[in-house]
């Protein structure tokens, strides 16, 4: 899966571009739709798996819902 598969928008994928991340890591794989779906998360993932992108990342289209 891509970052490009999940529904975000285009400033959102475009930094992530330039930041050089092009494939989301498990936790946000996972998370990033859910979150999108407006639904509640709990996520628990080992230190450095990018939890914190995987809460942030979405928040500006969850936001809109």
């Amino acid at each position: 899966m891509t970052f490009d598969q999940l529904d975000l928008i285009e400033p959102i994928l475009n930094a992530l571009k330039h930041e050089g991340y092009t494939q989301p890591t498990p936790i946000q794989e996972i998370s990033i739709p859910i979150v999108l779906r407006g639904t509640d998360l709990l996520g628990c993932a080992q230190t450095g798996t990018g939890k914190t992108a995987a809460f942030a990342i979405p928040i500006p289209l969850a936001t809109q819902n």
